[in-house]
């Protein structure tokens, strides 16, 4: 695939290890506040916290819960399954506790770096960029602390730009922003739909991370299939699935 001049990525759990976070800043958090979190098998309690992630994240990028509106709303839904009730002030807290936890857990996955030295060696002049749904001041403090910050150019969040992923805008605004065309562009994302599919609606190449080896719906699957979307089980397969010459020893 010859004329890529820009890789993007999504954020959270393609290149920064997001899930494993949670899971371990949940499991954490709860053993520190014992009866009668403590009561919840680990695997449930953290599949609760994932579900509820999912549920109340997905409403503030609808706008229906602005940012700690959906945190609190995580808190008081996860802490009334175990009996406890919370009003607003304290479900703020409950989660800035938990918080703490989820902050030391933070890092990339293995093949982060390798991936990005890789697309170097092999396209001459690339430029990196990320586009992430979510709040573009949490989100930069994600990408500082793990060091991404000195390899992408450009950091495009949907609190920012207003739109969300998988509207075609937010991917054209990347490509506005490092001045290229949208043909010019590749981006990877763990989501098939919203990350993948949404970026080559757009026009860009759509790469769907599959690390777990989901199987999509039918209707996802033949959407992908019409779009020309590429699917790759690690970073370390995309430079190959981009049709990318390993660079050559002088």
């Amino acid at each position: 695939m010859s004329g890529i001049r820009v890789v993007l990525f999504d954020l959270d759990d393609t290149l920064f290890a997001h899930r494993a976070a949670v899971s371990s800043g949940i499991q954490r958090y709860a053993a520190t506040l014992g009866e009668p979190y403590g009561t919840m098998e680990a695997v449930d309690l953290v599949a609760l916290w994932h579900d509820l992630e999912e549920q109340h994240y997905h409403s503030y990028l609808a706008g229906r819960l602005d940012f700690e509106g959906q945190r609190q709303a995580r808190a008081r839904d996860f802490a009334a399954r175990h009996g406890v009730a919370l009003g607003a002030a304290e479900a703020s807290a409950w989660f800035a506790d938990y918080f703490e936890h989820y902050v030391a857990a933070w890092s990339l996955h293995h093949d982060a770096l390798r991936c990005l030295d890789a697309l170097e060696a092999a396209i001459p002049g690339v430029r990196f960029g990320l586009i992430t749904n979510g709040d573009l001041a949490f989100q930069r403090r994600k990408v500082e602390a793990v060091g991404l910050d000195t390899r992408m150019d450009h950091l495009i969040a949907s609190g920012e730009v207003g739109v969300a992923k998988p509207d075609p805008r937010i991917f054209e605004e990347a490509c506005s922003e490092f001045g290229v065309r949208s043909e010019q562009a590749v981006y990877v994302g763990d989501r098939l739909r919203t990350d993948a599919i949404g970026a080559a609606r757009a026009g860009l190449t759509g790469v769907w991370l599959n690390r777990r080896g989901d199987v999509p719906s039918a209707d996802d699957a033949a959407e992908a299939a019409a779009t020309g979307v590429l699917e790759v089980t690690s970073l370390d397969a995309l430079p190959d699935a981009l049709g990318l010459d390993a660079p050559r020893s002088v």
